[in-house]
């Protein structure tokens, strides 16, 4: 579980490198609780956000996956890890709330969960975890050798840290934001868990009308 000061770090760090010289499409979700009319309008300004890229890893059934996993559908990219005891399920059950929002176009959108915690979250792992019942059905658990998750997150420009507990075991502090990506594999919109499943499902169908 991310503990404050970590946590507020990393989505100061993240929203740092989105907003300062990146030049992208981004989401500010106190402006839009604000708008004028009570709709969710991502705030936008021109370019394309440096985020995502070329990773290998392996899926919750042992098989190879790279990048391309992410071409021809939408697709919600969530960084966490199977111990986390609050922000991860409530993402992940978030999300599936949200698919249920979405009608028909829950079909055109595919979640990749992928851990930072590679030490505890084999394939097995991450099998067993993704079969919990109030989380979306067929997510995409993603893990691999400690180098290959770093890869993946320096990619998304994931902040994390493993966090040693009083008494013995660990955690890890992470970013909590959720990678909205179009389905050429390229960045839309950071969303968050905090959003609540109807403003999500709304941006998400948004950037899909937008897309098409």
């Amino acid at each position: 579980m991310p503990s404050k000061p970590i946590a507020i770090f990393a989505a100061v760090c993240l929203g740092l490198a989105v907003l300062i010289g990146l030049g992208t499409v981004w989401f500010n979700p106190q402006r839009a609780h604000g708008a004028p009319d009570g709709g969710d309008q991502p705030v936008v300004s021109f370019g394309r956000a440096d985020i995502g890229g070329p990773f290998q890893l392996v899926d919750q059934n042992g098989r190879p996956v790279d990048q391309s996993i992410l071409e021809g559908k939408w697709t919600a990219v969530f960084f966490g890890f199977t111990h986390c005891p609050d922000f991860c399920p409530s993402t992940l059950q978030a999300m599936a709330a949200a698919k249920e929002r979405m009608g028909d176009r829950a079909d055109d959108l595919q979640i990749v969960f992928i851990t930072v915690d590679p030490e505890r979250d084999t394939p097995a792992a991450l099998a067993d975890y993704l079969q919990t019942a109030s989380f979306p059905q067929g997510v995409t658990g993603l893990t691999g050798t400690p180098d290959q998750v770093r890869q993946a997150t320096e990619a998304y420009r994931v902040v994390y840290r493993r966090q040693e507990l009083e008494g013995g075991g660990y955690t890890m502090d992470h970013s909590l934001n959720i990678y909205l990506m179009n389905p050429e594999g390229e960045f839309a919109i950071p969303l968050s868990a905090s959003l609540g499943p109807d403003r999500l499902a709304r941006l998400i169908t948004q950037q899909m009308e937008q897309g098409s």
